[in-house]
């Protein structure tokens, strides 16, 4: 019989795409700390190039900014941190269309875990109309991809991001009061 167990917190991301980077700045990052806390990282502008899917919406050339937060939170809120960020989209949007696309997930040790509005055989539905995506797992020292994970999500640009971020994550993990570390 397995025991239930509370997880450890997780390290809160969120991946932006935007073409418009001069209106994503600095309000709407003033806006983020306000309700996620402290951007403790930020990448360097990482173009989008993988599809065209989000041209006619956000315009072009689009460029990710992967963002990551100082403070831990309970995975089960990762529901709510997505409809937080659907309802930013939609007030910053102009003429219909978005300014820029915000993609909550979180990272542990273990796993990169993204939220979508959207179903599909592989997610698992949370709660409030929002689904998990299991993007990526870490093992063996390395992000590996499953077969459904996006390519942009593949790219090695992306992972050596999402690797700086665990290392990060692993540090504020090992320094909390009763924990031995990984």
């Amino acid at each position: 019989m397995s025991t239930p167990r509370r997880p450890l917190p997780a390290k809160l991301i969120l991946s932006v795409l935007a073409a418009k980077w001069d209106r994503f700045r600095p309000e709407i990052k003033s806006t983020l700390e306000e309700k996620f806390g402290e951007i403790d990282y930020e990448s360097e502008y990482i173009p989008f190039t993988e599809t065209t899917y989000y041209d006619s919406e956000l315009g072009k050339p689009i460029y990710r900014k992967i963002l990551a937060f100082a403070d831990l939170f309970k995975q089960n809120r990762l529901p709510q941190i997505k409809l937080a960020t659907n309802a930013l989209e939609e007030a910053y949007s102009r003429e219909g269309k978005r300014l820029f696309n915000l993609d909550p997930g979180f990272i542990t040790h273990e796993r990169l875990v993204l939220a979508t509005g959207k179903n599909f055989t592989h997610r698992v539905y949370l709660d409030q109309g929002i689904w998990a995506d299991l993007t990526l797992i870490f093992t063996k020292g390395d992000w590996r991809d499953m077969p459904w994970t996006f390519p942009d999500y593949s790219a090695q640009k992306t992972k050596t991001h999402l690797r700086s971020i665990r290392d990060i994550y692993s540090g504020q993990i090992k320094d909390m009061p009763g924990n031995k570390g990984e």
